[in-house]
Protein backbone atom coordinates (compact mmCIF):
# COMPACT_ATOMS: atom_id res chain seq x y z
CA UNK A 1 0.00 0.00 0.00
CA UNK A 2 1.31 3.44 -0.98
CA UNK A 3 1.46 5.58 2.15
CA UNK A 4 2.53 8.97 0.79
CA UNK A 5 2.09 11.20 -2.30
CA UNK A 6 5.80 10.73 -3.03
CA UNK A 7 5.41 6.93 -3.22
CA UNK A 8 2.30 7.27 -5.38
CA UNK A 9 4.01 9.68 -7.77
CA UNK A 10 7.02 7.37 -8.06
CA UNK A 11 4.65 4.50 -8.76
CA UNK A 12 2.87 6.40 -11.56
CA UNK A 13 5.73 8.24 -13.24
CA UNK A 14 8.87 6.93 -14.90
CA UNK A 15 12.25 8.67 -14.71
CA UNK A 16 12.63 8.50 -18.51
CA UNK A 17 9.22 10.10 -19.03
CA UNK A 18 9.91 12.91 -16.56
CA UNK A 19 13.46 13.76 -17.64
CA UNK A 20 12.64 13.16 -21.31
CA UNK A 21 10.16 16.05 -21.11
CA UNK A 22 13.06 18.39 -20.35
CA UNK A 23 16.04 17.10 -22.33
CA UNK A 24 16.71 14.90 -25.35
CA UNK A 25 17.62 11.38 -24.24
CA UNK A 26 19.34 8.81 -26.41
CA UNK A 27 19.31 5.05 -25.85
CA UNK A 28 22.64 3.70 -24.63
CA UNK A 29 22.29 -0.01 -23.97
CA UNK A 30 19.97 -0.58 -21.03
CA UNK A 31 20.23 3.12 -20.09
CA UNK A 32 19.81 6.54 -21.69
CA UNK A 33 22.32 9.33 -22.06
CA UNK A 34 22.23 13.07 -22.81
CA UNK A 35 24.24 16.25 -22.75
CA UNK A 36 23.98 17.47 -19.15
CA UNK A 37 21.64 20.47 -18.71
CA UNK A 38 23.49 21.58 -15.57
CA UNK A 39 26.95 22.28 -17.00
CA UNK A 40 28.55 22.90 -20.39
CA UNK A 41 29.83 19.80 -22.16
CA UNK A 42 30.09 18.43 -25.68
CA UNK A 43 30.42 14.72 -24.92
CA UNK A 44 27.33 13.42 -23.05
CA UNK A 45 28.12 12.38 -19.49
CA UNK A 46 24.54 12.51 -18.16
CA UNK A 47 22.99 9.04 -17.75
CA UNK A 48 19.52 7.86 -16.76
CA UNK A 49 18.77 4.35 -15.51
CA UNK A 50 15.17 3.18 -16.07
CA UNK A 51 15.87 0.04 -14.01
CA UNK A 52 17.01 2.02 -10.97
CA UNK A 53 14.86 5.10 -11.66
CA UNK A 54 17.84 7.41 -11.11
CA UNK A 55 20.05 9.78 -13.08
CA UNK A 56 23.64 10.88 -12.64
CA UNK A 57 26.05 13.19 -14.44
CA UNK A 58 29.62 11.93 -14.28
CA UNK A 59 30.82 15.39 -15.33
CA UNK A 60 29.36 17.70 -12.67
CA UNK A 61 28.48 14.87 -10.22
CA UNK A 62 24.86 15.88 -9.76
CA UNK A 63 22.38 13.02 -9.51
CA UNK A 64 19.35 11.50 -7.80
CA UNK A 65 15.75 10.59 -8.58
CA UNK A 66 13.35 12.55 -10.78
CA UNK A 67 12.29 14.72 -7.81
CA UNK A 68 15.87 15.95 -7.51
CA UNK A 69 16.03 16.54 -11.26
CA UNK A 70 12.86 18.67 -11.29
CA UNK A 71 14.10 20.67 -8.28
CA UNK A 72 17.35 21.49 -10.11
CA UNK A 73 15.97 22.09 -13.60
CA UNK A 74 13.04 24.22 -12.36
CA UNK A 75 15.10 25.83 -9.57
CA UNK A 76 12.40 25.08 -6.99
CA UNK A 77 12.14 23.58 -3.51
CA UNK A 78 10.93 20.03 -2.89
CA UNK A 79 7.36 21.12 -2.17
CA UNK A 80 7.06 22.83 -5.55
CA UNK A 81 8.63 19.82 -7.32
CA UNK A 82 6.09 17.61 -5.53
CA UNK A 83 3.23 19.74 -6.82
CA UNK A 84 4.61 19.79 -10.39
CA UNK A 85 5.02 16.01 -10.46
CA UNK A 86 1.68 15.38 -8.75
CA UNK A 87 -0.01 17.38 -11.50
CA UNK A 88 1.88 15.36 -14.12
CA UNK A 89 0.88 12.10 -12.43
CA UNK A 90 -2.76 13.13 -12.07
CA UNK A 91 -2.61 13.02 -8.27
CA UNK A 92 -4.56 15.54 -6.20
CA UNK A 93 -2.58 16.62 -3.17
CA UNK A 94 -4.52 17.37 -0.01
CA UNK A 95 -5.51 21.02 -0.08
CA UNK A 96 -3.35 23.07 2.23
CA UNK A 97 -4.69 25.80 4.47
CA UNK A 98 -3.97 29.17 2.76
CA UNK A 99 -1.97 30.45 5.74
CA UNK A 100 0.58 27.60 5.55
CA UNK A 101 1.15 27.62 1.79
CA UNK A 102 4.57 28.68 0.61
CA UNK A 103 4.96 32.16 -0.82
CA UNK A 104 5.69 30.66 -4.21
CA UNK A 105 2.53 28.54 -4.16
CA UNK A 106 0.41 31.53 -3.13
CA UNK A 107 1.79 33.49 -6.11
CA UNK A 108 0.91 30.61 -8.44
CA UNK A 109 -2.63 30.65 -7.03
CA UNK A 110 -2.89 34.43 -7.45
CA UNK A 111 -1.75 34.23 -11.08
CA UNK A 112 -4.24 31.44 -11.79
CA UNK A 113 -7.09 33.45 -10.21
CA UNK A 114 -6.06 36.54 -12.18
CA UNK A 115 -6.07 34.51 -15.41
CA UNK A 116 -9.61 33.29 -14.71
CA UNK A 117 -10.67 36.86 -13.89
CA UNK A 118 -9.31 38.14 -17.21
CA UNK A 119 -10.89 35.25 -19.14
CA UNK A 120 -14.28 36.00 -17.59
CA UNK A 121 -13.97 39.70 -18.48
CA UNK A 122 -13.24 38.81 -22.11
CA UNK A 123 -16.28 36.53 -22.29
CA UNK A 124 -18.83 38.51 -20.28
CA UNK A 125 -18.13 42.27 -20.38
CA UNK A 126 -19.25 44.45 -23.26
CA UNK A 127 -15.73 45.77 -23.94
CA UNK A 128 -14.42 42.21 -23.57
CA UNK A 129 -16.74 41.10 -26.37
CA UNK A 130 -15.40 43.94 -28.52
CA UNK A 131 -11.87 42.72 -27.74
CA UNK A 132 -12.91 39.22 -28.80
CA UNK A 133 -14.14 40.58 -32.13
CA UNK A 134 -10.82 42.39 -32.57
CA UNK A 135 -8.90 39.13 -31.99
CA UNK A 136 -11.15 37.30 -34.46
CA UNK A 137 -10.57 40.07 -37.02
CA UNK A 138 -6.83 39.59 -36.61
CA UNK A 139 -7.21 35.91 -37.50
CA UNK A 140 -7.11 34.34 -34.03
CA UNK A 141 -9.88 31.75 -33.83
CA UNK A 142 -12.18 30.96 -30.89
CA UNK A 143 -10.44 27.63 -30.04
CA UNK A 144 -7.10 29.46 -29.88
CA UNK A 145 -8.57 32.13 -27.59
CA UNK A 146 -9.66 29.36 -25.23
CA UNK A 147 -6.50 27.23 -25.56
CA UNK A 148 -4.16 30.13 -24.78
CA UNK A 149 -6.58 31.51 -22.17
CA UNK A 150 -6.69 35.03 -23.57
CA UNK A 151 -8.49 37.62 -21.48
CA UNK A 152 -9.29 41.25 -20.97
CA UNK A 153 -8.43 43.61 -18.10
CA UNK A 154 -11.20 46.15 -17.42
CA UNK A 155 -10.62 49.88 -17.43
CA UNK A 156 -10.66 50.05 -13.61
CA UNK A 157 -7.95 51.09 -11.16
CA UNK A 158 -8.53 48.25 -8.69
CA UNK A 159 -10.85 45.76 -10.40
CA UNK A 160 -8.46 42.81 -10.24
CA UNK A 161 -6.98 43.80 -6.86
CA UNK A 162 -10.41 43.92 -5.24
CA UNK A 163 -11.23 40.50 -6.70
CA UNK A 164 -8.02 38.97 -5.31
CA UNK A 165 -8.63 40.51 -1.87
CA UNK A 166 -12.12 38.95 -1.88
CA UNK A 167 -10.44 35.57 -2.40
CA UNK A 168 -8.25 35.92 0.69
CA UNK A 169 -5.08 37.44 -0.77
CA UNK A 170 -3.51 40.78 0.14
CA UNK A 171 -2.77 43.77 -2.06
CA UNK A 172 0.91 43.30 -1.20
CA UNK A 173 0.76 39.78 -2.63
CA UNK A 174 -0.89 41.12 -5.79
CA UNK A 175 2.08 43.46 -6.15
CA UNK A 176 4.52 40.57 -5.55
CA UNK A 177 2.81 38.69 -8.38
CA UNK A 178 3.36 41.71 -10.66
CA UNK A 179 -0.37 42.43 -10.96
CA UNK A 180 -0.51 45.75 -9.10
CA UNK A 181 1.73 48.76 -8.55
CA UNK A 182 2.31 50.56 -5.27
CA UNK A 183 1.70 54.31 -5.34
CA UNK A 184 4.27 56.68 -3.87
CA UNK A 185 1.75 58.08 -1.41
CA UNK A 186 0.48 54.65 -0.39
CA UNK A 187 -2.17 52.37 -1.84
CA UNK A 188 -2.11 50.21 -4.97
CA UNK A 189 -3.54 50.22 -8.50
CA UNK A 190 -3.80 47.49 -11.15
CA UNK A 191 -0.90 47.18 -13.59
CA UNK A 192 -3.10 45.95 -16.46
CA UNK A 193 -6.04 48.17 -17.37
CA UNK A 194 -8.04 48.21 -20.61
CA UNK A 195 -5.79 45.65 -22.25
CA UNK A 196 -6.14 42.32 -24.04
CA UNK A 197 -4.33 39.85 -21.80
CA UNK A 198 -1.99 37.07 -22.88
CA UNK A 199 -1.14 34.77 -19.94
CA UNK A 200 2.44 33.50 -19.89
CA UNK A 201 2.97 29.89 -18.82
CA UNK A 202 5.89 28.07 -17.30
CA UNK A 203 7.19 24.73 -18.53
CA UNK A 204 4.34 22.92 -16.73
CA UNK A 205 1.57 25.16 -18.13
CA UNK A 206 1.13 27.10 -14.90
CA UNK A 207 0.40 30.83 -15.24
CA UNK A 208 3.38 32.86 -14.05
CA UNK A 209 2.95 36.25 -15.72
CA UNK A 210 1.02 38.29 -18.27
CA UNK A 211 1.40 40.44 -21.33
CA UNK A 212 -1.19 43.12 -22.05
CA UNK A 213 -1.95 44.71 -25.44
CA UNK A 214 -3.60 48.11 -25.29
CA UNK A 215 -7.27 48.14 -26.37
CA UNK A 216 -10.31 50.39 -26.17
CA UNK A 217 -10.02 53.93 -24.77
CA UNK A 218 -6.42 53.42 -23.68
CA UNK A 219 -5.37 52.85 -27.32
CA UNK A 220 -6.25 56.47 -28.03
CA UNK A 221 -3.72 57.69 -25.46
CA UNK A 222 0.04 57.82 -25.73
CA UNK A 223 0.72 54.63 -23.80
CA UNK A 224 2.91 51.59 -24.46
CA UNK A 225 1.37 49.17 -26.94
CA UNK A 226 2.39 46.21 -24.76
CA UNK A 227 2.92 45.98 -21.01
CA UNK A 228 4.50 42.86 -19.51
CA UNK A 229 4.69 41.54 -15.97
CA UNK A 230 7.81 42.70 -14.11
CA UNK A 231 10.33 40.23 -12.69
CA UNK A 232 8.77 38.28 -9.83
CA UNK A 233 9.52 35.16 -7.84
CA UNK A 234 7.79 33.20 -10.62
CA UNK A 235 8.44 35.25 -13.75
CA UNK A 236 11.60 36.42 -15.48
CA UNK A 237 11.06 37.31 -19.14
CA UNK A 238 14.69 36.47 -19.96
CA UNK A 239 14.09 32.88 -18.82
CA UNK A 240 10.71 32.19 -20.43
CA UNK A 241 9.82 31.20 -23.98
CA UNK A 242 6.16 31.77 -24.78
CA UNK A 243 4.41 28.61 -25.94
CA UNK A 244 7.20 26.17 -25.17
CA UNK A 245 4.96 24.43 -22.61
CA UNK A 246 2.93 23.04 -25.55
CA UNK A 247 5.46 22.95 -28.38
CA UNK A 248 8.53 21.38 -26.73
CA UNK A 249 7.84 17.85 -27.95
CA UNK A 250 7.20 19.01 -31.51
CA UNK A 251 10.46 21.00 -31.45
CA UNK A 252 12.24 17.79 -30.48
CA UNK A 253 10.32 15.68 -33.02
CA UNK A 254 11.07 18.04 -35.91
CA UNK A 255 14.55 18.81 -34.53
CA UNK A 256 14.04 22.49 -35.27
CA UNK A 257 12.71 25.51 -33.44
CA UNK A 258 11.04 28.44 -35.23
CA UNK A 259 11.46 31.68 -33.29
CA UNK A 260 8.93 34.47 -33.66
CA UNK A 261 8.46 37.77 -31.84
CA UNK A 262 5.42 38.18 -29.65
CA UNK A 263 2.17 36.49 -28.71
CA UNK A 264 0.16 37.17 -31.88
CA UNK A 265 2.78 35.71 -34.23
CA UNK A 266 3.08 32.63 -32.05
CA UNK A 267 -0.66 31.93 -31.70
CA UNK A 268 -1.25 32.43 -35.42
CA UNK A 269 1.57 30.02 -36.27
CA UNK A 270 0.43 27.44 -33.72
CA UNK A 271 -3.18 27.42 -34.88
CA UNK A 272 -2.01 27.09 -38.51
CA UNK A 273 -0.24 23.84 -37.62
CA UNK A 274 3.31 25.11 -37.13
CA UNK A 275 3.73 23.63 -33.69
CA UNK A 276 7.51 23.69 -33.36
CA UNK A 277 7.32 27.44 -32.70
CA UNK A 278 8.22 29.53 -29.64
CA UNK A 279 8.18 33.26 -29.05
CA UNK A 280 10.28 35.77 -27.20
CA UNK A 281 8.26 38.47 -25.49
CA UNK A 282 9.68 41.87 -24.77
CA UNK A 283 13.29 40.70 -24.88
CA UNK A 284 15.92 39.59 -27.33
CA UNK A 285 16.92 35.93 -27.15
CA UNK A 286 18.95 35.39 -23.98
CA UNK A 287 21.65 32.85 -23.04
CA UNK A 288 19.26 31.14 -20.63
CA UNK A 289 16.56 30.79 -23.31
CA UNK A 290 19.13 29.34 -25.70
CA UNK A 291 20.14 26.83 -23.05
CA UNK A 292 16.50 25.73 -22.76
CA UNK A 293 16.04 25.42 -26.54
CA UNK A 294 19.22 23.38 -26.83
CA UNK A 295 17.62 20.66 -24.70
CA UNK A 296 15.33 19.96 -27.66
CA UNK A 297 17.15 21.04 -30.82
CA UNK A 298 20.26 22.81 -32.05
CA UNK A 299 18.48 24.06 -35.19
CA UNK A 300 17.04 27.59 -34.95
CA UNK A 301 14.95 29.36 -37.58
CA UNK A 302 14.31 33.04 -36.89
CA UNK A 303 11.25 34.78 -38.26
CA UNK A 304 11.82 38.37 -37.19
CA UNK A 305 13.58 41.50 -38.40
CA UNK A 306 17.35 41.31 -38.71
CA UNK A 307 19.66 44.29 -39.19
CA UNK A 308 23.09 42.84 -39.91
CA UNK A 309 24.73 46.24 -40.19
CA UNK A 310 23.35 47.54 -36.90
CA UNK A 311 24.14 46.65 -33.33
CA UNK A 312 20.66 45.31 -32.64
CA UNK A 313 19.80 43.09 -29.69
CA UNK A 314 18.45 40.53 -32.14
CA UNK A 315 21.77 40.33 -33.97
CA UNK A 316 23.65 39.93 -30.70
CA UNK A 317 21.34 37.09 -29.68
CA UNK A 318 21.83 35.29 -32.98
CA UNK A 319 25.59 35.78 -32.73
CA UNK A 320 25.46 34.16 -29.31
CA UNK A 321 23.42 31.23 -30.64
CA UNK A 322 25.97 30.76 -33.40
CA UNK A 323 28.85 30.83 -30.90
CA UNK A 324 27.06 28.19 -28.83
CA UNK A 325 26.99 25.82 -31.77
CA UNK A 326 23.43 26.35 -33.01
CA UNK A 327 22.68 25.90 -36.70
CA UNK A 328 20.87 29.18 -37.36
CA UNK A 329 18.70 29.93 -40.38
CA UNK A 330 16.76 33.08 -41.25
CA UNK A 331 13.20 33.03 -42.57
CA UNK A 332 13.06 36.12 -44.76
CA UNK A 333 9.64 37.76 -44.45
CA UNK A 334 8.06 39.79 -47.27
CA UNK A 335 8.71 43.53 -47.00
CA UNK A 336 6.63 45.14 -44.26
CA UNK A 337 5.04 41.87 -43.08
CA UNK A 338 5.41 39.81 -39.92
CA UNK A 339 4.52 36.11 -39.53
CA UNK A 340 0.96 36.91 -38.35
CA UNK A 341 0.35 38.97 -41.51
CA UNK A 342 1.61 36.16 -43.75
CA UNK A 343 -0.38 33.50 -41.90
CA UNK A 344 -3.64 35.48 -42.14
CA UNK A 345 -3.13 35.83 -45.87
CA UNK A 346 -1.91 32.30 -46.67
CA UNK A 347 -0.50 29.71 -44.26
CA UNK A 348 1.08 27.79 -47.15
CA UNK A 349 3.20 30.87 -47.93
CA UNK A 350 4.67 30.72 -44.43
CA UNK A 351 5.49 27.03 -44.96
CA UNK A 352 7.22 27.98 -48.21
CA UNK A 353 9.22 30.70 -46.46
CA UNK A 354 10.40 28.16 -43.86
CA UNK A 355 11.51 25.79 -46.63
CA UNK A 356 13.48 28.61 -48.25
CA UNK A 357 15.13 29.76 -45.02
CA UNK A 358 18.76 30.75 -45.52
CA UNK A 359 21.64 29.83 -43.26
CA UNK A 360 22.69 32.75 -41.09
CA UNK A 361 25.91 33.10 -43.05
CA UNK A 362 24.08 33.10 -46.39
CA UNK A 363 21.71 35.73 -45.06
CA UNK A 364 24.54 37.88 -43.72
CA UNK A 365 26.49 37.59 -46.97
CA UNK A 366 23.49 38.59 -49.10
CA UNK A 367 22.62 41.50 -46.82
CA UNK A 368 26.18 42.80 -46.47
CA UNK A 369 26.95 42.63 -50.20
CA UNK A 370 23.61 44.27 -51.08
CA UNK A 371 24.45 47.31 -48.92
CA UNK A 372 27.98 48.07 -50.19
CA UNK A 373 29.95 48.11 -53.42
CA UNK A 374 32.29 45.12 -53.16
CA UNK A 375 34.42 46.53 -56.00
CA UNK A 376 35.39 49.68 -54.11
CA UNK A 377 38.02 49.62 -51.30
CA UNK A 378 35.62 51.23 -48.81
CA UNK A 379 32.91 48.76 -49.76
CA UNK A 380 35.26 45.82 -49.20
CA UNK A 381 36.12 47.25 -45.79
CA UNK A 382 32.46 47.73 -44.79
CA UNK A 383 31.50 44.22 -45.91
CA UNK A 384 34.38 42.61 -44.05
CA UNK A 385 33.56 44.68 -40.96
CA UNK A 386 30.11 43.07 -40.89
CA UNK A 387 31.07 39.54 -41.88
CA UNK A 388 34.38 38.84 -40.14
CA UNK A 389 32.93 38.84 -36.58
CA UNK A 390 30.21 36.48 -37.77
CA UNK A 391 32.77 34.11 -39.31
CA UNK A 392 34.94 34.38 -36.22
CA UNK A 393 32.11 32.99 -34.08
CA UNK A 394 31.83 29.77 -36.07
CA UNK A 395 33.16 27.12 -33.65
CA UNK A 396 33.94 24.54 -36.34
CA UNK A 397 37.25 25.45 -38.03
CA UNK A 398 36.46 23.57 -41.26
CA UNK A 399 33.17 25.46 -41.67
CA UNK A 400 34.94 28.68 -40.75
CA UNK A 401 37.56 28.06 -43.46
CA UNK A 402 34.80 27.58 -46.06
CA UNK A 403 33.32 31.01 -45.34
CA UNK A 404 36.76 32.65 -45.31
CA UNK A 405 37.33 31.26 -48.82
CA UNK A 406 33.88 32.44 -49.95
CA UNK A 407 34.44 35.96 -48.60
CA UNK A 408 37.85 36.20 -50.27
CA UNK A 409 36.40 35.02 -53.58
CA UNK A 410 33.45 37.44 -53.55
CA UNK A 411 35.63 40.38 -52.47
CA UNK A 412 38.16 39.36 -55.14
CA UNK A 413 41.08 39.44 -52.73
CA UNK A 414 43.58 36.87 -51.45
CA UNK A 415 42.40 34.39 -48.86
CA UNK A 416 45.52 35.12 -46.76
CA UNK A 417 44.45 38.77 -46.41
CA UNK A 418 41.04 37.71 -45.07
CA UNK A 419 42.74 35.31 -42.68
CA UNK A 420 45.01 38.06 -41.35
CA UNK A 421 42.08 40.40 -40.74
CA UNK A 422 40.14 37.58 -39.08
CA UNK A 423 42.94 37.18 -36.52
CA UNK A 424 42.52 40.85 -35.53
CA UNK A 425 38.82 40.42 -34.70
CA UNK A 426 38.23 40.26 -30.95
CA UNK A 427 34.98 38.91 -29.59
CA UNK A 428 33.78 40.21 -26.25
CA UNK A 429 31.46 37.40 -25.21
CA UNK A 430 30.61 39.07 -21.91
CA UNK A 431 28.53 41.68 -23.75
CA UNK A 432 26.12 38.90 -24.60
CA UNK A 433 25.33 38.20 -20.98
CA UNK A 434 26.96 34.80 -20.69
CA UNK A 435 26.20 33.27 -17.32
CA UNK A 436 28.77 31.41 -15.22
CA UNK A 437 28.08 27.69 -14.86
CA UNK A 438 26.63 26.63 -11.55
CA UNK A 439 28.67 23.51 -10.86
CA UNK A 440 28.94 22.19 -7.37
CA UNK A 441 32.45 22.31 -5.96
CA UNK A 442 33.16 18.74 -4.90
CA UNK A 443 36.39 17.84 -3.10
CA UNK A 444 38.52 15.50 -5.22
CA UNK A 445 38.46 11.87 -4.14
CA UNK A 446 41.53 10.42 -2.49
CA UNK A 447 43.54 7.69 -4.19
CA UNK A 448 42.19 5.19 -1.68
CA UNK A 449 38.57 6.20 -2.37
CA UNK A 450 39.16 5.83 -6.11
CA UNK A 451 40.65 2.35 -5.61
CA UNK A 452 37.71 1.25 -3.45
CA UNK A 453 35.28 2.62 -6.01
CA UNK A 454 37.11 0.76 -8.78
CA UNK A 455 36.87 -2.53 -6.85
CA UNK A 456 33.13 -2.10 -6.30
CA UNK A 457 32.70 -1.22 -9.98
CA UNK A 458 34.58 -4.34 -11.05
CA UNK A 459 32.49 -6.48 -8.73
CA UNK A 460 29.21 -5.01 -9.94
CA UNK A 461 30.27 -5.43 -13.56
CA UNK A 462 31.73 -8.92 -13.10
CA UNK A 463 30.27 -10.72 -10.03
CA UNK A 464 33.10 -13.29 -10.10
CA UNK A 465 35.50 -10.53 -9.00
CA UNK A 466 34.22 -10.96 -5.42
CA UNK A 467 36.01 -14.32 -5.21
CA UNK A 468 39.38 -12.56 -5.55
CA UNK A 469 38.78 -10.38 -2.45
CA UNK A 470 40.10 -12.10 0.68
CA UNK A 471 39.87 -9.34 3.29
CA UNK A 472 36.77 -7.17 3.69
CA UNK A 473 37.99 -5.44 6.85
CA UNK A 474 40.31 -3.12 4.90
CA UNK A 475 37.41 -1.25 3.29
CA UNK A 476 35.52 1.85 4.43
CA UNK A 477 32.04 1.17 5.89
CA UNK A 478 30.23 2.04 2.64
CA UNK A 479 32.39 -0.15 0.40
CA UNK A 480 32.46 -2.95 2.97
CA UNK A 481 28.67 -2.95 3.22
CA UNK A 482 28.24 -3.22 -0.55
CA UNK A 483 30.92 -5.88 -1.06
CA UNK A 484 29.90 -8.10 1.85
CA UNK A 485 26.26 -7.99 0.73
CA UNK A 486 27.25 -8.78 -2.85
CA UNK A 487 29.24 -11.76 -1.57
CA UNK A 488 26.05 -13.29 -0.12
CA UNK A 489 23.93 -12.25 -3.12
CA UNK A 490 22.18 -9.17 -1.67
CA UNK A 491 22.15 -5.50 -2.61
CA UNK A 492 23.39 -2.88 -0.18
CA UNK A 493 21.52 -1.89 2.96
CA UNK A 494 18.96 0.90 2.81
CA UNK A 495 21.18 3.71 4.08
CA UNK A 496 23.69 3.09 1.28
CA UNK A 497 21.20 3.00 -1.61
CA UNK A 498 22.25 6.31 -3.19
CA UNK A 499 25.93 5.38 -3.24
CA UNK A 500 25.14 1.86 -4.43
CA UNK A 501 22.88 3.11 -7.24
CA UNK A 502 25.49 5.63 -8.34
CA UNK A 503 28.18 2.93 -8.55
CA UNK A 504 25.80 0.45 -10.17
CA UNK A 505 24.89 2.98 -12.88
CA UNK A 506 28.55 3.83 -13.41
CA UNK A 507 29.34 0.13 -13.76
CA UNK A 508 26.61 -0.20 -16.39
CA UNK A 509 27.67 2.75 -18.51
CA UNK A 510 31.45 2.44 -18.19
CA UNK A 511 33.25 0.17 -20.62
CA UNK A 512 35.47 -2.16 -18.57
CA UNK A 513 37.40 -5.05 -20.08
CA UNK A 514 37.05 -8.42 -18.34
CA UNK A 515 40.55 -9.42 -19.41
CA UNK A 516 43.03 -9.66 -16.50
CA UNK A 517 40.17 -9.14 -14.01
CA UNK A 518 41.86 -11.11 -11.22
CA UNK A 519 45.13 -9.22 -11.71
CA UNK A 520 43.39 -5.82 -11.57
CA UNK A 521 41.46 -6.74 -8.42
CA UNK A 522 44.62 -7.92 -6.68
CA UNK A 523 46.55 -4.82 -7.73
CA UNK A 524 43.81 -2.59 -6.30
CA UNK A 525 43.82 -4.56 -3.04
CA UNK A 526 47.60 -4.40 -2.87
CA UNK A 527 47.66 -0.63 -3.34
CA UNK A 528 44.93 -0.08 -0.73
CA UNK A 529 46.91 -2.12 1.81
CA UNK A 530 50.09 -0.28 0.83
CA UNK A 531 48.42 3.12 1.33
CA UNK A 532 47.13 2.02 4.75
CA UNK A 533 50.61 0.85 5.81
CA UNK A 534 52.21 4.09 4.64
CA UNK A 535 49.61 6.06 6.54
CA UNK A 536 50.30 3.95 9.61
CA UNK A 537 54.05 4.58 9.29
CA UNK A 538 53.40 8.34 9.13
CA UNK A 539 51.30 8.15 12.27
CA UNK A 540 53.99 6.13 14.11
CA UNK A 541 56.66 8.63 13.02
CA UNK A 542 54.62 11.51 14.41
CA UNK A 543 54.03 9.66 17.70
CA UNK A 544 57.74 8.78 17.90
CA UNK A 545 58.66 12.43 17.49
CA UNK A 546 56.33 13.40 20.36
CA UNK A 547 57.74 10.60 22.59
CA UNK A 548 61.31 11.73 21.92
CA UNK A 549 60.41 15.32 22.87
CA UNK A 550 59.09 13.99 26.20
CA UNK A 551 62.08 11.59 26.61
CA UNK A 552 59.63 8.72 27.16
CA UNK A 553 62.08 5.81 26.62
CA UNK A 554 59.55 3.01 27.11
CA UNK A 555 57.16 4.61 24.59
CA UNK A 556 60.05 5.21 22.17
CA UNK A 557 61.07 1.51 22.21
CA UNK A 558 57.47 0.35 21.67
CA UNK A 559 57.00 2.71 18.72
CA UNK A 560 60.31 1.71 17.15
CA UNK A 561 59.21 -1.93 17.26
CA UNK A 562 55.83 -1.01 15.69
CA UNK A 563 57.60 0.99 12.99
CA UNK A 564 59.91 -1.97 12.25
CA UNK A 565 57.01 -4.44 12.03
CA UNK A 566 55.00 -2.10 9.81
CA UNK A 567 58.00 -1.46 7.53
CA UNK A 568 58.52 -5.22 7.13
CA UNK A 569 54.85 -5.71 6.20
CA UNK A 570 55.13 -2.95 3.60
CA UNK A 571 58.36 -4.42 2.21
CA UNK A 572 56.83 -7.90 1.98
CA UNK A 573 53.68 -6.51 0.32
CA UNK A 574 55.60 -4.53 -2.29
CA UNK A 575 57.86 -7.51 -3.00
CA UNK A 576 54.88 -9.61 -4.17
Amino acid sequence: MLNSPVDEIKNRLDVIEVIGNYIKLQKAGANFRAVCPFHSEKKPSFFVSPARQIWHCFGCHKGGDFFKFVMLIENVEFGDALRILAQKAGIELRRERPEIKTQRQRLYDICELACRFFEKQLQASNVGKEATQYLLSRGIKEPSIKEWRLGYSPDAWQGLSDFLVSKGYTREEAEQAGLSIKKDGGGYYDRFRSRIIFPVFDFNSQVIGFGGRVFGKESEKEVAKYVNSPATLLYDKSRVLYGLNKTKMEVRKKDSCVLVEGYMDFIMAFQAGFQNVVATSGTALTPYQLKIIKRYSENLLTAFDMDVAGDSATKRSIDLAQAQGFNVKVITMPQGMDPADVLVKDASQFADLITKAKSILEFYFESAFSKSDHKAPEGKKEISKILLPVIKRIPNKIEQSFWVQKLAKQLEIKEEAVGEELKKVKLEEDVYGLEPEEIETIPPKTRRELLEERLVLLTLKFPQAITFIDDFEIFSPLAKDILTNLKIGKSSSKENDDYFNYLALKAEVEEIAEKDLELEVKLCLKEIKSLDLKKKLDEISQSLKEAEEKADRERIETLKQEFSNCSKLLYDLESI
